[in-house]
């Protein structure tokens, strides 16, 4: 029989929030098994960071490394489906104007630079974790290796990192789908396509349509990321192969059509995912925590994925500091960590619902600075959601605003809200994603 081994902290999964929590534990000196059932370069979605992330990057010491391969993007470019103008916000226009800019980056590139600079932890790939177990001293964690081989680790702590595997999630049975969202996307990579001019080459811009939304986010490399997110309904009216329903997807926005008119798509490949957003009853346990996506997993229109998960391993790191350490201060930590980890979706998570709300795209398209309403809104796209009161209180009349307004024009208010009841209906079969699969 194979010999268990020791260990302080087991982390489920190596991606930026895994890598990120392992580094700043193995730091500390501290034993860390970080284990990842693929091997990196591996492909995954998700290519916009926001300033936020820079701070952190800064943190980890990793901070030239990302420049090295990213996108410069100062701001978002709305780009409306029925009008013949776009609107331009700069990071810079927040609270905060330092934190003005970040990078577009392959995710491939950027998970694999986070997990090689875990390199102090144990960090296994080709490991997926297929038992944890815990009792009164820790948790009996068992994987299967790509070769076929067992291992097992005896943790004091586990971190879950799964992402959307959600791992404890799923055996706790704490995960929640969200009944106010439910869409799929439709993406892939393009050569040749019309970016914007100048400074704002690197924007991610953000394109309406009738059935949802598309990103269009240029790689330093030269090609462009191209997604589609929709209501279920419409990927499930699908009667065709999936890259032409993608390019049928795209004629239906003329401004990304005429972007793409002289654009090739690279290796012929369109992806597709289902995007069902969805949290969990709870972050923490005496022995446990889970962060990033395996905890919470919400609509990436505002590019919020990767920041969101790297501060949560950064707020984790200090909750496991306490479990290890002072025990008895364990749950008022865990209080807080609970508290601090929910205003982030929570905060993105308003804009996202209401989205497609005529209202909601009048103050994109138009944005104000009555009330310091535009400088909250950009905090929050520049992910500077724990910027002190200023923010909150900026954040606060923005919604005071759009319920103003929505009031006025009651009617446009209440056609929206049942076109999207509409949308975010249950698909029944959808959520299997069978029908996501390419031809």
């Amino acid at each position: 029989m194979q010999a268990v081994q020791n260990c302080d902290v087991l982390v489920v999964g190596g991606g930026p929030a895994g890598s990120t929590i392992a580094a700043l534990l193995a730091r500390e000196g501290r034993q860390v098994v970080l284990l990842e059932k693929e091997h990196h370069p591996r492909f995954h979605i998700g290519e916009s960071l926001l300033p936020g992330n820079v701070e952190l990057f800064d943190k980890l010491g990793v901070r030239e490394q990302v420049q090295k391969i990213g996108m410069p993007k100062f701001g978002i470019e709305f780009v409306p489906p029925d009008l013949d103008y776009c609107s331009y916000v700069d990071f810079a226009e927040g609270w905060d104007p330092s934190k003005d800019s970040a990078w577009q980056v392959r995710r491939s590139e950027l998970d694999e630079l986070l997990f090689r600079n875990a390199a102090k932890a144990g960090a296994i790939e080709g490991a997926k974790v297929r038992e944890v177990d815990f009792d009164e001293s820790g948790a009996t964690v068992q994987a299967l290796l790509d070769d076929g081989a067992s291992r097992t680790w005896r943790a004091r702590f586990v971190v879950d990192a799964s992402g959307r595997d959600t791992v404890l999630a799923n055996k706790l049975k704490c995960k929640k789908k969200n009944p106010d969202h439910n869409s799929t996307a439709l993406f892939g990579h393009f050569r040749n396509a019309r970016r914007l001019e100048g400074k704002r080459e690197g924007n991610i811009s953000i394109c309406w349509f009738e059935h949802g939304w598309f990103w269009f986010i240029p790689l330093a490399d030269g090609t462009t990321s191209v997604g589609a997110v929709c209501w279920a309904y419409y990927l499930k009216a699908r009667d065709k192969p999936l890259k032409d329903y993608f390019f049928d997807t795209i004629a239906l926005c003329p401004e990304l059509r005429d972007r793409l008119k002289d654009a090739t798509l690279v290796d012929d490949k369109v992806h597709a995912t289902g995007n069902f957003s969805y949290s969990s009853t709870h972050a923490t346990g005496e022995r446990y925590l889970m962060v990033g996506d395996a905890f919470t997993f919400i609509d990436p229109m505002f590019s919020s994925g990767v920041y969101l998960a790297m501060q949560s391993a950064f707020d984790g790191a200090e909750l496991v500091r306490t479990a290890l350490e002072r025990p008895e201060q364990l749950p008022a930590a865990r209080a807080a960590l609970e508290k601090r980890m929910r205003v982030g979706p929570r905060d993105y998570s308003w804009f996202i619902y209401r989205v497609t709300n005529p209202t909601i795209r009048d103050m994109f398209m138009h944005p104000q600075n009555i009330f310091k309403v535009k400088q909250g809104l950009m905090s929050l796209l520049a992910a500077d959601i724990h910027h002190g009161r200023a923010y909150r209180h900026s954040l606060l009349m923005f919604k005071v605003v759009y319920y103003f307004v929505s009031m006025l024009n009651w009617r446009r208010t209440y056609a929206g809200w049942k076109r999207h009841r509409f949308n975010i209906r249950d698909m029944g079969a959808l959520r299997g994603e069978t029908i996501l699969k390419a031809d």
